[in-house]
């Protein structure tokens, strides 16, 4: 599929070269679909005169105009079993294309996108795009806990079955279409493939970028009302990862979870101090553990062991609170058997910090095999070695998509 708007002098030559790329160096047979969104210039007469000569490509009218709404519509009613875009003036290398769909078509991944914002990644682009991209992907991260480094790319896949269950939950029409979808992904527990791609910034662009970027924020603001609200609901389409199985490797989780470890103890010991001058030291101890421990289990959830989305999440506290209570039993422990020798502070500190230590080894250790912990999910869907796999890419208005079957 190829939703373009007035784009009648990039849309021969690219679906051109696009239709000579697929016949020659890539392992599918395809079908190009050009979808004109209400264009007003010679765009339709072009993708008309297109379909008639090659025979991969077909073209479909649409009267209203709007990436998303094009993206949408074909992609709802597509039979294939990946579909894709890239943008239509071919800013990004096609050689890239396969390995965009790769991990798709195997079952590793339900997503992937290309960045531009990798290490490996070439681009060629002025200094304004470039602040705005990362000014922008950076506001995802910190606004909607994002964890996809580039949403604005114009080169992504997904897979037809998960397309199929999120489609319906998306309310864009326009560009902010691929941040809404992959947002909405990631709430959904779904695998992310990212790939560092060769970009060539056109720099025929008409693009309106402040609209543009109005229109994205209005959509954060839109999808984070409806998250808190509930209004949106996202359902689980993969289940938490099993540490150690499919999941972070032992080594980084590790690494992420002694960095939290040791902000937490210095948050614990920062308000500990703070409190221990109006309460107790039983009592400021119990306070700021129970604190610093539901901040603890809400960032390795996130951070250590991959697990995003509210699902599971009220269960994850209450079990990470049971964790926390063996904390509280070791520094209390630690503090009653203190009281009797009436320490100086900084020995009261010590034999704190000395327990949270041990305390945060055995918390570790239940939160890999018991709290994010679970049976395995067998990856479902996973296509057939030996039946034919179909991919859609979508070159639209800007972008590109094409169809077609794994050859035996």
């Amino acid at each position: 599929m190829v939703p373009v708007r007035n784009e009648e002098h990039d849309l021969a030559p690219s679906v051109r070269r696009l239709a000579g790329y697929l016949r020659e160096g890539f392992p599918f047979s395809a079908r190009i679909t050009i979808a004109d969104n209400g264009s007003t210039d010679a765009t339709w007469a072009i993708a008309t005169q297109l379909a008639r000569e090659l025979p991969e490509v077909r073209a479909i009218h649409m009267e209203l105009p709007g990436r998303g709404r094009a993206l949408r519509a074909i992609w709802s009613q597509s039979d294939a079993e990946v579909l894709a875009y890239m943008d239509v003036d071919l800013s990004t290398d096609l050689n890239a294309l396969l390995p965009l769909v790769a991990p798709l078509l195997s079952g590793h991944s339900d997503l992937a996108i290309g960045t531009r914002l990798a290490r490996g990644s070439r681009v060629i682009r002025g200094p304004k795009r470039e602040l705005i991209s990362r000014g922008y992907n950076m506001l995802l991260r910190t606004m909607m806990g994002a964890r996809f480094s580039d949403a604005q790319c114009g080169f992504k896949a997904i897979r037809r079955d998960q397309a199929r269950a999120l489609l319906p939950l998306t309310q864009d029409t326009g560009w902010f279409f691929d941040t809404e979808l992959l947002v909405l992904a990631e709430r959904a527990g779904l695998r992310i493939h990212e790939i560092p791609v060769d970009w060539v910034d056109d720099l025929d662009s008409r693009v309106d970028i402040i609209a543009t970027a109005l229109a994205d924020l209005r959509g954060m603001a839109r999808l984070g009302a409806g998250f808190a609200r509930g209004s949106i609901q996202v359902p689980q389409l993969r289940g938490p990862v099993r540490a150690g199985g499919r999941g972070r490797g032992l080594p980084l989780q590790i690494a992420r979870f002694t960095v939290i470890g040791v902000a937490s103890t210095f948050a614990y010991v920062v308000l500990f101090l703070l409190l221990r001058g109006v309460m107790s030291a039983q009592a400021a101890n119990v306070v700021s553990l129970l604190v610093t421990a539901v901040a603890n289990t809400a960032a390795n959830r996130r951070l250590t062991f991959g697990i995003s989305g509210r699902s599971n999440a009220a269960r994850h506290q209450v079990k990470g609170l049971i964790a926390f209570g063996i904390g509280l039993a070791l520094t209390s422990g630690a503090l009653a058997a203190l009281a009797s020798a009436h320490p100086g502070r900084l020995a009261e500190i010590s034999v704190l910090i000395a327990a949270n230590l041990v305390a945060t080894v055995i918390r570790f250790l239940l939160y890999r095999h018991w709290v994010f912990g679970g049976p395995k999910r067998t990856p479902e869907a996973w296509p057939d070695p030996g039946a034919p796999a179909q991919v859609i890419s979508t070159v639209h208005g800007n972008e590109m998509a094409t169809q077609g079957e794994r050859t035996n």
